[in-house]
């Protein structure tokens, strides 16, 4: 395989020995994947300023032949977030993100999730403060739909019965969503009152904008979205990020 050229967004970066960085990069591409920057730490590296975390360019790659390690020898900044830094509620949005997508999307052509991603990014950098969760909490679960794990809001998970509209829905995150009456009494659920559950209808069919929440559901809908990516995507793994966005109990400056 020769030069790989592809749109992508830096999730993380590390150092690596004295003058490099080794960065996990969001591809249009070729999915998530780590690629080595030589020399990006020296003073007049070509890569200038171009590679700090959620930056969006062309990059262009050398696969290795010994390993899933690339080599990044060039990146062409296209778009640095600055907004993203303006506000705690879109930096933790933003962080939480990120690291879904870098802990859950394979090494593979994923063009969609790429694109999920970047819009969401986008919406949160120009977010009003008040509104910075609603969308952080439409972009998660725009890629964990995409990723294959949309769940199930209009029939019982178990065994497939339809959980008639405009009423309070059983839903378990352990299981995938919804479940009728007869099965709700055999698993752990959380009842959601019928507007909560129009919501997250909303939420999870990317309803364009936004519902508007106060702080209260505002909580509720993120522990949701959290319980069901750690029981359906995380597989035990920590998701640092998207516990702190979780736990944020404040109220946005009016």
């Amino acid at each position: 395989m020769g030069l790989l050229t592809t749109e992508a967004i830096v999730l993380s970066s590390i150092r690596y020995g004295e003058t490099s960085k080794i960065v996990r990069l969001a591809t249009r591409e070729a999915g998530v994947l780590s690629a080595i920057a030589k020399g990006a730490l020296r003073p007049r590296s070509r890569f200038g300023a171009a590679l700090q975390v959620l930056s969006r360019g062309h990059a262009h790659l050398l696969p290795a032949r010994a390993s899933d390690l690339y080599q990044l020898t060039a990146f062409d900044l296209l778009h640095l977030p600055a907004g993203l830094g303006e506000g705690m509620g879109r930096y933790t949005g933003a962080a939480a993100l990120t690291e879904l997508v870098q802990r859950i999307t394979p090494a593979e052509s994923h063009p969609e999730v790429f694109e999920a991603l970047q819009a969401g990014l986008e919406a949160l950098e120009v977010a009003d403060p008040a509104r910075a969760g609603v969308s952080t909490l439409q972009a998660l679960w725009r890629v964990v739909s995409l990723l294959g794990f949309e769940p199930a809001l209009d029939a019982c998970v178990v065994d497939g019965i339809v959980v008639l509209p405009g009423r309070p829905l059983p839903f378990s995150a352990r299981e995938g969503g919804a479940l009728c009456e007869a099965c709700a009494r055999t698993h752990a659920v959380r009842v959601l009152p019928a507007e909560d559950r129009a919501t997250l209808t909303a939420l999870v069919h990317g309803k364009a904008p936004p519902p508007d929440l106060d702080p209260r559901h505002e909580r509720a809908h993120r522990r949701l979205v959290a319980q069901f990516i750690r029981h359906q995507l995380a597989e035990g793994s920590d998701l640092p990020a998207l516990e702190v966005w979780e736990g944020q109990g404040w109220e946005p400056p009016r």
